[in-house]
């Protein structure tokens, strides 16, 4: 019975201590004093180029307004979104879904815990 209640106590504090590693884990990521795991990861010299390519452009002719028009959107989107905006979002998307099982996993180790202490 002494070996059972050890064992809840110990179930008990390891699933509040996974919840809040994942709380505080998350709080980090999200105000920006540490980065979160890096899954989706953008080339930046391609942006620089794509940048470079964009700035080059005048348009001379009507001819090549027509064969400029795909390269001069693709700079002026690059302009509004910042480069690694998307995969930064993608990072954070990933990182909360894999908090959100975390916490659900410390959920129901902290259960037993508590079963075990009931008993």
């Amino acid at each position: 019975m002494n070996i059972s209640r050890i064992i809840g106590f110990a179930l008990l504090a390891g699933g509040v201590g996974i919840i809040l590693y994942s709380l505080y884990a998350s709080f980090t990521f999200f105000t920006g004093s540490a980065t979160p795991p890096e899954i989706f990861s953008v080339d930046t010299q391609d942006s620089i180029v794509g940048e470079k390519r964009a700035q080059d452009f005048s348009l001379n002719s009507i001819q090549d307004l027509g064969s400029q028009i795909p390269k001069l959107l693709e700079g002026q989107l690059q302009g509004m979104l910042p480069a690694g905006l998307i995969p930064r979002m993608l990072n954070l998307t990933v990182w909360s879904i894999f908090a959100g099982i975390l916490m659900l996993g410390g959920g129901q180790i902290a259960g037993l815990g508590i079963k075990l202490l009931k008993s």
